[in-house]
C-alpha cells in the first residue's frame, strides 16, 4: 500500500510538472518579443488582432502597412484629418480616448488592445500601468522612420513586413534619386521651416528630420539651434533672413498672407519675393514624422531645385503612392490639393 501512494505521488507531481512545462510552452508559443525604439523588449500577442495608436503619426504608418482594420483606438487629430478620413472613412467610428492630450486610461483598457503604439513616454508609462503590452516608435530621422515602420510592422504581422520593405526600398529610391539629380548643384539656400501660420516663431531646428530633408533637398537650415518646433525671436528670424521659407499644416496663399501681416517678418527677402510656400499634407502632414516624407524628399528638393528635378512629376507621383499603399485612387485634382496643402 505504501509503494502504491508512492508510486502514485511521484506519478501525480510528474503530471504537474509536465502540466507546467506544458502551460509554460502554450503561453510562450501565443506570444512573441518586439524591441521598440527605446531598446526596451515587449511581449505581444503572437497574432495581433487589436492595436490602439496613440501618436498621431503612427496612425498613418498602420494605415501604409494595410492594419487599419485592427485600429480600435486612435487620436483625436487622425479622426479630424481630412485625407485619412477620405482614405479610410472607418477611422471616425474607431474610438480617441482621450480628454484634450490627457489618455482616459479607463476608456483606453476597455478597447482591450493587445497592443498599443505610443510615442510620449508618459503615454507609454501610463499604458504600461495599466498592464497593457506598450511600445514606443518614436523616432527623429530617416534612419529612424524606416526602423520604426518596421517595428509597426512587426507588431501587425501578416503582410506588413512585406509592405515595410517595399515602402522602405521606394524611400531609399527617391533619396537617391534626389541625390544624383542635385549633384552637380553647388547653389543651397537657406531654408526656414516653419511649424505652423498659427505661430510664426515656432521653427524646427537642426538634429530633427525636417532638417534632415532640407539638406537633402539641396538647401540648408536657416536656423542653427538644435530641436523640433523651437521658438525663436523675430529678431533671430530676420537676422537669418532665409531665402525660402516653407509653413506646415497651411496653403501657400495662407501662409504668405500670414508673414505679410507681421511687421518684422514681412520684411524679409523670402516674403517680398514670394518664395514662401504652403507644405503638402496628406493622409498626414509631409513634413515631420510622416510615411510620406518619401514624397516629401521629392517635393523639397523640385521646390528649391527646378530645373534639376524636371523630370520629376510630383502629381503622379502622389497618385501613384496613393494607389500603390492607400489602395486609393486620387484623381488629378485631389493629387493637387494634396500638394497644396488643402
Amino acid at each position: 500500500m505504501i509503494r502504491f501512494k508512492k508510486a502514485l505521488t511521484v506519478a501525480l507531481a510528474a503530471g504537474a510538472l509536465a502540466f507546467g512545462i506544458g502551460g509554460a510552452n502554450a503561453h510562450a508559443a501565443s506570444t512573441r518579443t518586439v524591441t521598440d525604439m527605446t531598446g526596451k523588449k515587449v511581449k505581444i500577442p503572437k497574432h495581433v488582432k487589436r492595436v490602439a495608436d496613440l501618436w498621431h503619426a503612427n496612425n498613418q504608418v498602420v494605415l501604409l502597412l494595410g492594419g487599419q482594420k485592427k485600429l480600435v483606438a486612435t487620436t483625436p487629430l487622425i479622426k479630424q484629418q481630412a485625407w485619412f478620413k477620405k482614405v479610410d472613412p472607418s477611422i471616425s467610428k474607431v474610438t480617441a480616448p482621450f480628454s484634450g492630450q490627457d489618455i482616459q486610461i479607463e476608456s483606453l483598457v476597455k478597447t482591450k488592445p493587445d497592443v498599443v503604439i505610443a510615442a510620449d513616454p508618459a503615454q507609454v508609462k501610463e499604458a504600461r500601468q495599466a498592464k497593457l503590452p506598450t511600445v514606443n516608435a518614436m523616432y527623429q530621422d530617416f534612419a529612424g522612420l524606416k526602423k520604426s515602420v518596421r517595428l509597426t510592422a512587426k507588431v501587425l504581422g501578416g503582410s506588413a513586413p512585406a509592405t515595410a520593405e517595399r515602402y522602405i526600398k521606394l524611400l531609399n529610391h527617391n533619396i537617391k534619386l534626389v541625390k544624383r539629380n542635385l549633384k552637380g548643384v553647388k547653389n543651397r539656400p537657406t531654408v526656414l521651416h516653419i511649424v505652423s501660420a498659427s505661430d510664426l516663431t515656432k521653427v524646427d531646428g537642426t538634429k530633427t528630420i525636417v532638417n534632415e530633408w532640407i539638406k537633402l533637398a539641396g538647401g540648408k537650415n536657416a536656423v542653427s539651434k538644435s530641436g523640433n518646433q523651437i521658438t525663436v525671436t523675430s529678431e533671430e528670424l530676420v537676422k537669418a533672413n532665409p531665402d525660402v521659407i516653407i509653413v506646415g499644416q497651411t496653403t501657400t496663399k495662407q501662409a504668405r498672407a500670414a508673414l505679410k501681416k507681421d511687421s518684422a517678418l514681412s520684411q524679409l527677402t523670402a516674403v517680398k519675393k514670394n518664395r514662401v510656400y504652403g507644405n503638402p499634407t496628406g493622409t498626414f502632414p509631409w513634413d515631420r514624422y510622416s510615411a510620406e516624407e518619401a514624397l516629401q524628399v521629392l517635393w523639397a528638393a523640385k521646390l528649391l531645385h527646378p530645373k534639376a528635378m524636371k523630370s520629376v512629376n510630383m502629381v503622379s507621383e502622389t497618385k501613384k503612392f496613393y494607389r500603390t499603399y492607400y489602395h486609393y485612387n486620387l484623381t488629378t485634382k485631389q493629387a493637387k490639393q494634396i500638394l497644396a496643402g488643402k
